[in-house]
């Protein structure tokens, strides 16, 4: 199997692997996280640190990816640039690197989510971020042959982020009201992904044989996005192995 083919078939091995949680539990969660951009000047607890850097380990070795848990280094959000994006107290994050391949950012996107969804169920904020930091030499490890994509602002934020806009279910699925109620709920769970600029450009198409094919959009980050949207879609649906390319 590759690693294009292994992108939706981790749910269930990675996260539960991580915490005793249940599919429940991570619906309720993907309710509850918001983008957060304004954190409290106080470091993560080493008990929380540890369990966030335990979930990156597992999920770096089912991956294949080198992501990395970087903290108390203000720097990378101590910019013109990251003041533009109203990024405030931001000195924890996560580094999402990994060999380069044409599938990268998917596979970034789809488990660099999970990490984000464990982390707000260990009570703390994240926001993913494309282009408004800067990289700081030194502070983590780029191997040969890989590269880095994205951070993940983490911590405690203070507040725990908007409700934002949302497309319908109709603009981004071929749903009907005939569709199966599993469809619905996994498109459901897609629109609360996040998304580059907030623009959903994803397209989640039911096909014959009860099979999806997840189709990215246009625009920065649309494969980083579809990997997101793959995973809230697994844990909304509750179905794993029903991809089509």
């Amino acid at each position: 199997m590759g690693k294009r083919d292994a992108i939706g078939k981790k749910h269930h091995g990675v996260i539960h692997a991580v915490r005793e949680r249940n599919d429940m539990d991570y619906r309720k969660l993907i309710g509850e996280r918001h983008s957060v951009r304004a954190y409290e000047d106080r470091p993560l607890s080493d008990d929380v640190a540890a369990k966030l850097e335990d979930c990156i380990a597992k999920i770096n070795m089912e991956s294949g990816l080198h992501i990395q848990l970087i903290r108390d280094e203000p720097k990378a959000f101590d910019s013109a640039l990251a003041h533009y994006g109203h990024f405030s107290g931001v000195s924890n994050y996560i580094a999402l690197i990994g060999r380069k391949s044409p599938d990268l950012d998917e596979r970034c996107g789809y488990f660099g989510e999970k990490i984000v969804l464990e982390a707000q169920g260990l009570g703390l904020n994240t926001c993913w971020v494309a282009l408004t930091y800067k990289r700081i030499p030194g502070v983590f490890r780029i191997g040969e042959g890989e590269k880095l994509t994205v951070v993940i602002a983490v911590g405690y934020g203070k507040t725990q982020g908007s409700v934002r806009r949302s497309k319908s279910a109709e603009e981004v699925s071929n749903c009907t009201d005939s569709s199966p109620e599993w469809f619905l709920e996994g498109v459901k769970a897609a629109l609360l992904a996040p998304t580059a600029t907030d623009q959903q450009k994803f397209f989640l198409q039911l096909c014959d044989g009860g099979k999806v094919r997840a189709k990215a959009g246009f625009g920065p980050c649309a494969k980083m996005d579809l990997g997101i949207v793959k995973c809230h879609f697994e844990i909304g649906s509750g179905k794993t192995d029903i991809w089509c390319y």
